[in-house]
């Protein structure tokens, strides 16, 4: 059924389907390539094909074996929705590409951690074997966790290794606001906060991601919505003053 769509949208140059009238327009409009749409699709699907893009099987889970592995998960499943969503924002430097493509590996990072018991009960474990391994840990033993008391040391460590990870490439989230324009930048700030306060959620629990999904209340994203539409109004009164 992907393969169809993906073929109707490739062909669609003269179609009255609303989406991909739609896709077109905002491509032409914002200048964004079909390339980045292509990778967006086949990021959709590797978590759907038997045989993913750079995975394993190991103990009859699917897993990575690296973190080169991985990150390249992350880019096609996440850091081209940045790349495109930039294009769109409006930016003022080429470095802005990279470091919306390590923005996207940030906010994928902390959903792996967040998602760590429900990936698991589907048969994947997205922390690399190196990394694992290197904590003194396997994925099977990561995927026999059943509540966060269960937790071992190592296991807490291979966590944490993934924390760390997310919180370097948040650092280009930093760097990124000030190459996006100006009245973009609110809503970008809005989810690296909401993203950022979730990994810091996971960090309190001390990774406890089995006992209960961990997720930043509504009331405090809504807060965070808030102030940033609160900065996206100023800006434009300040801009329509001049």
């Amino acid at each position: 059924e992907l393969a169809r769509w993906t073929a109707a949208w490739r062909d669609a140059t003269d179609t009255a389907d609303p989406v991909f009238v739609a896709v077109r327009d905002t491509q032409r409009r914002f200048d964004i390539p079909n390339e980045l749409l292509e990778q967006l699709i086949q990021g959709t699907a590797m978590d759907i094909q038997a045989d993913g893009v750079d995975r394993e099987t190991t103990d009859g889970l699917s897993t990575f074996a690296t973190f080169a592995d991985l990150y390249r998960y992350c880019y096609y499943v996440a850091s081209v929705v940045g790349l495109v969503c930039i294009r769109i924002f409006g930016y003022s430097s080429p470095a802005a590409e990279r470091l919306a493509e390590e923005t996207g590996v940030a906010f994928q990072l902390t959903n792996i951690l967040r998602d760590v018991h429900e990936d698991a009960e589907r048969g994947r474990v997205y922390i690399p074997l190196e990394d694992l391994k290197g904590a003194g840990t396997s994925a099977a033993d990561m995927a026999r966790v059943k509540s966060g008391k269960d937790l071992t040391a190592p296991q807490r460590l291979a966590l944490t290794g993934v924390a760390r990870r997310a919180h370097a490439y948040y650092q280009s989230a930093d760097r990124l606001l000030p190459l996006i324009s100006r009245d973009s930048r609110p809503a970008l700030r809005v989810l690296v906060k909401i993203y950022s306060r979730l990994l810091s959620k996971i960090e309190a629990r001390h990774f406890d991601v089995f006992t209960t999904r961990v997720q930043v209340p509504t009331w405090q994203k809504v807060l965070i919505l808030s102030g940033g539409m609160t900065r996206m109004l100023t800006l434009r009164l300040r801009g329509g003053m001049r």
